[in-house]
């Protein structure tokens, strides 16, 4: 009998983290900041996620929002966050890295696979933005990451179901290339057989009705209704991803 599919969420607090363990998740990725494609949890939430969690626990290392070309001091930032993920016993982390040109930033890249040491490692959706995806990939492997997240360079995975599919051959098992993006419980079972692919990441995120009695217009944003994980939709996932 064929296996079920491994189901990653994208996890942005603990309760989010508890709500993919107990929705049949198979590790989560840990960040903050979702709403700008997520960054470096911070330390205190990492150290209480793997002491609660049952799952692997791999954590997004990504020092700011926007491109994915850094400078010196955020390949620094990046080096001692995954440092503080190996002293705290975490599974892996999720990390990469471009050069001004969107080839893979291979010598930097190394120091962090180096700091890294025997964690697991994914390569995070960089690669969707890089010159060429394919040659990339090639990259990756060479950097010795265990598998990419990919939205197939478009808008959602579903879009790029093809792309994602030629890079899963080109992969040939040489690493584990993960859809990314748009990836929910009515798309994954079509995701699944058109790619190929044996892992999927997911956030299965919904927003929760705001705790704060008359909120005023002005504070909407700091007033608004957590973004969180949903029970529910990660059992949704795991089903759909075991269906045949």
């Amino acid at each position: 009998m064929t296996a079920r599919p491994l189901l990653e969420i994208a996890a942005n607090s603990l309760a989010s983290a508890l709500a993919a363990q107990d929705g049949g998740a198979d590790r989560i990725e840990l960040c903050g900041a979702l709403e700008v494609g997520g960054l470096t949890p911070s330390h205190g939430l990492i150290a209480l996620t793997r002491d609660r969690l049952r799952i692997p626990v791999y954590v997004l290392i990504r020092a700011r929002a926007g491109d994915f070309v850094y400078n010196e001091g955020e390949f620094e930032t990046m080096q001692r966050d995954i440092e503080a993920c190996v002293t705290l016993g975490c599974d892996g982390v999720v990390l990469g890295a471009l050069d001004a040109d969107r080839n893979v930033d291979m010598d930097n890249c190394r120091e962090l696979m180096r700091a890294a040491g025997r964690l697991g490692v994914t390569f995070h959706r960089a690669i969707d933005v890089s010159r060429d995806p394919s040659a990339a990939l090639e990259d990756i492997i060479a950097l010795g990451c265990e598998r990419v997240l990919t939205s197939g360079a478009a808008a959602s995975a579903p879009l790029g179901a093809a792309a994602i599919r030629k890079l899963v051959v080109q992969a040939a098992e040489r690493i584990i290339v993960m859809p990314g993006a748009g990836v929910h419980a009515l798309t994954v079972g079509a995701l699944r057989d058109q790619t190929g692919a044996r892992e999927f990441h997911a956030s299965a995120r919904s927003v929760l009705p705001s705790r704060v009695r008359d909120a005023s217009g002005v504070l909407a944003d700091m007033s608004g209704g957590e973004i969180r994980s949903d029970v529910e939709q990660v059992r949704a996932l795991v089903a759909a991803l075991g269906a045949s």
